[in-house]
């Protein structure tokens, strides 16, 4: 595949206006991160913020990233390993609040779960922290209550000629100390020197050994089009402002109209072949799933056919020592499925529609168990797979038959 690494801002971009990620765009992510691309999340958000929607992609079982608060965070998801973590001195909260009530703003920021302000009534601030699922605290002054290195705060003022004014004046005054950019038209926010999601996936491509041509950036705000015109594949949500729409390589639809998902059908699934399926990467991939639990190792992959390996062990026999066919029934569900799914076109998924098998005679317990699923019937909006289970000694046990329904992805 020509890219490795899909960088998603979230709001905006990966969910809709209603705050949640499509089924298409979720099927869409899932399959891509099977198939052995890592996703980052690239957001303003805090990391307590991320952390359902990095569940809900599966991000933390499949090895995905977070770069949290603009970048001044990076952590795997999987193991929680912080990469980079970078902080604005606490001694330097006073002046930042001096000025935030010269100018008659509201200020925040984040300490683990909440949200400390000074002005809990904000509606911006109360927006922020129900979307993140943060408490919000009020502190009057705020600053004695800042006790700890934050990672960013924000200025808020509706007034947008007040935030620009603010901005020049702090970007001369901050210059080489701290960086300053609007992320909102009502968000003037504050972050360490050389903060920024470019340098963020900068780090972060670096740590994976992947080069800036093998990622694609999606993004839809001011804060996104650094690491946009980075990637080797930019995009700009159709929602995206202009100056972000005219640094993108490529312009897809809206975040209400599976803009992601349309990217990723094209430029990721759509260039994957069953010669690209890294087995290794899928066994690995598959342990949190059934496939997993049930000790499932795929061991060959071609058009048309698939085969994959099971023990007969505790997970897998009956009480008196013997093979279980329901557990037989699920290997020939799984390799069916990932026959269809590596033949399937890219805005289409895999449901399993019908199974039923005949068991032929049994293998025992300490042996493993070789299934060979061979398509028999390749329609538009079916497949047809016969898979057949053999002992070590190449004895039938059993032969079966699984129908998958091919849909379109709404």
């Amino acid at each position: 595949m020509d890219y490795k690494l899909l960088v998603l801002d979230v709001d905006g971009t990966l969910l809709n206006e209603e705050g949640v990620i499509s089924k298409r765009t979720l099927a869409a992510l899932r399959k891509a991160q099977q198939m052995g691309v890592v996703i980052a999340l690239a957001s303003g958000r805090p990391l307590h913020g991320l952390l359902p929607i990095v569940q809900h992609l599966d991000l933390d079982k499949y090895g995905g990233y977070i770069l949290a608060y603009n970048g001044a965070q990076i952590l795997n998801a999987k193991t929680d390993k912080i990469i980079l973590s970078q902080s604005i001195e606490k001694e330097v909260f006073p002046f930042i609040e001096k000025e935030a009530n010269k100018h008659n703003m509201a200020i925040f920021t984040y300490n683990e779960s909440q949200v400390l302000t000074n002005d809990a009534s904000n509606p911006y601030i109360i927006k922020e922290a129900r979307i993140n699922n943060m408490e919000v605290q009020e502190f009057k002054p705020l600053s004695p209550a800042i006790d700890f290195n934050p990672h960013k705060c924000i200025m808020v003022n509706d007034d947008l000629s007040e935030i620009m004014k603010l901005e020049e004046e702090f970007k001369m005054r901050l210059d080489g100390v701290m960086n300053v950019f609007r992320t909102e038209p009502y968000f003037l926010e504050i972050v360490p020197e050389l903060i920024d999601k470019s340098n963020a996936l900068g780090v972060l491509l670096e740590t994976l050994h992947i080069s800036a041509k093998e990622a694609i950036v999606i993004g839809n705000g001011v804060a996104d089009y650094s690491m946009i015109q980075m990637a080797g594949l930019g995009v700009a949500m159709g929602n995206a402002t202009d100056s972000v729409k005219r640094c993108a390589d490529v312009v897809t639809e809206s975040n209400n109209e599976d803009g992601i998902a349309l990217i990723v059908e094209e430029y990721i699934l759509s260039q994957v072949s069953v010669a690209d399926i890294n087995l290794e990467l899928l066994n690995e991939r598959g342990k949190h799933a059934l496939m997993g639990n049930l000790g499932i190792q795929y061991t060959y992959a071609a058009d048309g056919r698939i085969e994959a390996t099971m023990p007969v062990d505790e997970r897998t026999r009956q009480p008196f020592g013997i093979l279980h066919g329901g557990a037989t029934l699920a290997l020939a569900e799984t390799i069916a499925g990932l026959g269809s799914m590596v033949i399937v076109e890219p805005d289409e998924i895999v449901v399993g529609m019908q199974v039923s098998g005949n068991h032929i005679s049994s293998a025992h317990e300490g042996d493993t168990v070789r299934a060979v699923a061979t398509i028999i019937h390749r329609g538009r909006s079916s497949h047809i797979w016969n898979i057949d289970v053999f002992t070590s000694t190449d004895k039938l046990v059993s032969s079966i038959r699984v129908m998958n329904s091919i849909l379109k992805k709404r």
